[in-house]
This record gives structure tokens, sequence and C-alpha cells, in this order.
């Protein structure tokens, strides 16, 4: 689906991804894990072309994605970003907007193929219910949900999701992430997100990518990233690692303070 290919790009600062190469397969559910600051967001706009390559090259479907254009882009690939402002439209109405890649030249309004879409994808993430409430009144979880919704009426093949559970407690942390992954499993999506939390991303990511000051500092199945000595030489802090009892995933447990002090004076 994707390849990325010794990538260095960044901004203005002094910060920038350095050297990152590799490979994104079919239907594939990516994780990209790292401290603050350690190029997560970055990676998904040079991804979206947000952010040109200084060096390297990324490849999408066996095409470099500069050569194309921004609305066969868009059909091609969905984010779903933490930079939202909410606008008084209805949810239906803002569904709608991930038809706008495909509009052909001088078509400004939707066709009966485009709501069909539209409701299929509100009725994909349960926000059909929702069509006619403002977006501005929904709850985080809900304009989240109407979010995922806009993205797959791109009919996207790679879905890219910066930090989709911020902010959410983990009744709707864990609802979000099932609905990624039937949806990667029903649509074959090929999924990229960005996540926070260690145990979330080894439970529902097939591979994770670990970042840290721009490179790549660890790459592979769960069980090979969130070793404790990877995660404490990287994130700079104590941890135990374990076994969740029921899907053999590993899990990352913090280590307090307090408690460390206690164990040193033993």
């Amino acid at each position: 689906m994707l390849e990325i290919k010794e990538l260095t790009c960044g901004y203005d600062s002094k910060f920038s991804l350095k050297d990152i190469s590799f490979n994104l397969g079919d239907r594939e559910v990516l994780g990209i894990i790292g401290p603050n600051g350690s190029g997560k967001t970055t990676l998904l706009r040079a991804m979206t072309r947000m952010l040109a390559p200084k060096k390297g090259a990324i490849i999408l479907q066996g095409r470099d994605i500069s050569r194309f254009g921004l609305k066969e882009l868009a059909q091609r690939i969905a984010v779903v970003s933490q930079d939202f402002t909410a606008v008084p439209m209805s949810v239906e109405e803002f569904v709608l907007l991930g038809r706008i890649p495909h509009f052909e030249a001088l078509r400004f309004l939707e066709t009966r193929k485009d709501i069909e879409i539209a409701q299929k994808s509100m009725d994909l993430t349960d926000t059909l219910k929702l069509k006619g409430q403002l977006v501005t009144e929904l709850s985080g979880g809900e304009r989240q949900l109407a979010l995922i919704a806009r993205a797959l009426a791109q009919e996207p093949k790679l879905l890219l999701l910066d930090e989709p559970t911020t902010h959410l407690d983990i009744t709707h942390q864990v609802g979000i992430l099932d609905l990624i992954k039937r949806l990667n499993r029903e649509l074959a999506l090929t999924v990229v997100m960005v996540l926070h939390d260690l145990n979330l991303a080894s439970e529902y990511c097939n591979r994770l990518i670990l970042l840290d000051e721009g490179r790549v500092h660890k790459m592979g199945v769960p069980d090979e990233v969130l070793k404790y000595q990877i995660i404490e030489e990287v994130y700079k802090t104590v941890v135990v690692e374990g076994k969740n009892p029921i899907s053999q995933r590993p899990y990352i447990l913090v280590v307090s303070e307090e408690e460390r002090r206690n164990r040193d004076t033993k």
C-alpha cells in the first residue's frame, strides 16, 4: 500500500524527521508511538503531502504521492485529525463534505450516490441517528465518530488517524478502536494511527513504529517493540512489562517515584 524511502522532512525550526524508511502492507493496522515531540504527527503530515520531503520519497500504490493531484490523493487517503474546529452544520452535511474529492468539475451539489455513500458511512459509524443534529452539539465521542464517517465518505484505501482516542474516556476509546478494527476487516482499509497509549497500541495494531527525536528507534510487532528496556530508554521512565492474560499482547505499567524510592530503600 505505502512505501516510505529514506524520508527527511520538517519545518523551518530545527526539528525534522530523519531517514525514515518502512513499508505498509495492504489491510495492515500500523501504530505510530513515541514521546511528545518525537515526530508522530509530522510523519502523518508528510504522508498527506502537507509537508514536502527534503529527501526521500513516499510511494502510494506504486506512485510517488507528488505525482497525484490533490483530488486524486484525497480519493485514496483520508485523515482524521486533531485539528478540528466545529461549525454549525448538521452531521449529514458534515459527512457529505467527504464526497467533495469525487465531484467532477463545475458540480456543486451532491448526487443520490453521494447521499447513499454518506448514509452508509454514518450507518457504519453509528452516527445515522445523529444526522440531523448540529456538529457543535455533539459530545467528544460522537464528534470523533462523525469525523470518521466523513473520512469513510471519501471511500479511501488508506485511513490516517492522529490520536483518535485523545480526551475520550475508556469506554469511548475502546469503542473507537473496535470500530477502526472492524472497518479494517470489513472494508479492507489500511490504517495508520498515532497513539499515545502504549497498551491500546499493543492491543489494536499489527505493527508499531516507535519514534524518538525524529528517527525510527524500533519497528516491529508489539512483542518486539514494547520491551521494558526499549520503553525506558526512549521515555526516560521506569516501567514494568507484562502480558494481557486474554490477548497475550504485551502491556506496559508505569512505576511511580514513591514506589521506586520504597523499592530502593528495601
